[in-house]
Order: C-alpha cells, then sequence, then structure tokens
C-alpha cells in the first residue's frame, strides 16, 4: 500500500488527519500555518489533491475547498483526497493576488527554502505535497472585474489530463498549454496531473462557480473510483482548440450586448463603447465563431483593454 507523508507525519489507512506545516511569521511575528487536510480510505487507491487560493484574492475557489470540507461532501472509498482551501494566507489577508513583495505564486516553482516568501510556500509544495499525489484540481478565478465562465484548463497535448478534464464535465475546456515555473507544470515534471479550474472573478463571490466546481469534482472522483455512485450526471464539455481577448479599440463606456458563455458568430456585434456625452458610438464585433469565456465588468474602458475572451472550436 502506498505510503503517504507529509511534513513528517505518516498517514495510515482510513486515518483523517489535520496537519499544519509552518511557514514563517508575520511582521507581528504572529505565525502564519500552511493548513493541510487529509482524508484517506482504507483501500489503496489514488492520491487526489483539491486545492484553492494559490492567488489570494480568488475567494470562490476557498470557498468551494471549504464548503467540501465543511458539509463533509466526499468521502473516498479508496484512495486520499488532500485539501488545501488556502494556499497564499498572506494574498488573502491583504485582498490581493500576490505575496506582500508582489511575487506571485504561481510563477515561483519549485521555489527554495532560503527564497522569497512564494518561493519558499512552492518549495513546501514541491517537496511535501506533489511527490504524495496523483491528480490534482487547483480552483481559480478571472482577475478584477474580469469574470470567467466555469471552465476547465489543460494541455491538449496532454492525454491523460485531458481525459481527466473530461471526467469533471465543466461546460468548457480551454487547450492551456503548460507555463513555466506554475504548480501546473511543476506536477506536470513528476508525472502529476493537476487541472486548473476558472470560474468568476476575483473578491466576489459566485454561487453557481462555486456549484459547478463542487459538481465536477465529485464527477472526477466518481471517474476515479474514490467514492460511491451519486446522482451527479457526466456532461459533454465544448472543447475549445484555442482562445484570444478581444481588446478595445477605442476609450470609453463599454456596454456589452452579450454574456458570458454565449456562443457567437464571426461579425456579431457584441458591445458598444461610447462618449459620456452620447455623440460617439463604436461597436464592437466578434473577430471568429466562438464562445465568451471571459467577460470584462468594468463600465469605463481604455483603449488597449482587453474585452472578451473568445474560445474557438
Amino acid at each position: 500500500m502506498k505510503e503517504i507523508i507529509i511534513n513528517g507525519i505518516r498517514v495510515r489507512p482510513g486515518q483523517s488527519l489535520n496537519i499544519e506545516i509552518a511557514i514563517a511569521r508575520l511582521p507581528t511575528h504572529t505565525l502564519i500555518d500552511l493548513p493541510v487536510f487529509i482524508r484517506r480510505a482504507k483501500e489503496d487507491g489514488p492520491c487526489v489533491l483539491i486545492s484553492g487560493g494559490v492567488h489570494g484574492d480568488e475567494i470562490n475557489g476557498i470557498v468551494t475547498v471549504k464548503r467540501m470540507l465543511e458539509e463533509n461532501l466526499f468521502t473516498p472509498i479508496r484512495g486520499t483526497l488532500i485539501y488545501i482551501p488556502l494556499v497564499n494566507v498572506y494574498g488573502f489577508l491583504s485582498n490581493t493576488r500576490t505575496f506582500p513583495d508582489g511575487r506571485d505564486l504561481n510563477r515561483s516553482f519549485p521555489g527554495s527554502s532560503k527564497g522569497s516568501l512564494a518561493s519558499q510556500i512552492a518549495h513546501i509544495l514541491t517537496q511535501q505535497i506533489i511527490p504524495q499525489i496523483d491528480y490534482g484540481v487547483d480552483f481559480h478565478t478571472g482577475g478584477r472585474m474580469l469574470t470567467n465562465y466555469p471552465q476547465i484548463r489543460v494541455d491538449f497535448k496532454d492525454t491523460k489530463g485531458l481525459e481527466l478534464a473530461s471526467a469533471f464535465g465543466a461546460p468548457f475546456i480551454i487547450n492551456s498549454p503548460h507555463i513555466d515555473r506554475s504548480f501546473r507544470k511543476e506536477a506536470f515534471k513528476s508525472n502529476k496531473n493537476i487541472l486548473v479550474y476558472e470560474g468568476g472573478e476575483s473578491m466576489r463571490l459566485d454561487n453557481v462557480v462555486i456549484d459547478e466546481a463542487i459538481a465536477g469534482t465529485k464527477r472526477l472522483l466518481k471517474y476515479l473510483g474514490m467514492i460511491g455512485e451519486g446522482d451527479e450526471q457526466q456532461q459533454v464539455s465544448l472543447k475549445l482548440e484555442e482562445s484570444s481577448w478581444l481588446r478595445a479599440r477605442v476609450s470609453g463606456i463599454f456596454t456589452p450586448t452579450v454574456t458570458i458563455g454565449e456562443s457567437v458568430r464571426k461579425g456579431q456585434m457584441l458591445a458598444k463603447i461610447s462618449d459620456p456625452y452620447g455623440q460617439v458610438k463604436v461597436p464592437v464585433k466578434s473577430v471568429a465563431d466562438g464562445y465568451v469565456v471571459g467577460l470584462n465588468n468594468l463600465p469605463v474602458i481604455n483603449a488597449g483593454d482587453a474585452l472578451f475572451h473568445i474560445g474557438k472550436l
């Protein structure tokens, strides 16, 4: 049977353990820990990481994992679940994506025990978590005032990752090559597959996005044979081979005429950009057939701003 040891603590079959990994101290000398929650079945099976809050202001992901824990949604009948609801405590405390020095944890892997705060946490995940897992789901959101429709991002060249993404069953699966120094790529280098789920926007809770994340996780765990049969129906995802942002040609007041998740046609009007005085109205038209998988919610935009993220089949 597979041995699971995190922070020097052995997790035996049938055990449920909560482990706190010491990270560092705040300037007040308050100790900051990384809480890790392990639920292991008596029967051997896959080990799956479920994580949120790699970016501290992406609250949807944190609440998604929190709900799984507090409602005890998944009890594995085989294998192990490792929950980390909040990876970036520092960003969460300051309502920011990054660390106090501006570093992005998701661009800091594999990290170093003597590096920046982000690098130190990346090092902990690389050394303590990645070696234990087989698969993972990492929950993210869009940026400030940028909403993502529920989607899984995976490299289409990764056949196992694509298989797992299809099992998750989010509305969209978007082809997204591995990014250097990211959590997903670091795991992939060790032949571990982590799916990136994107939904909603930062600093804003979206219950539809959270419910979809939980339902997809349930479908994935059922597919892996880790939980018993349930009432969650398998969904067929739309696979989008490529995607790009449509940007504003002029500045002004941005008024979309389509909604996120909607299919669009090349040449279709998606929005109007007007001046504050009602004298100028500039249409924004789609440059391709596809689906709106991301949307800028800012009412006032500047030339060059990203407006619509269009995914193409």
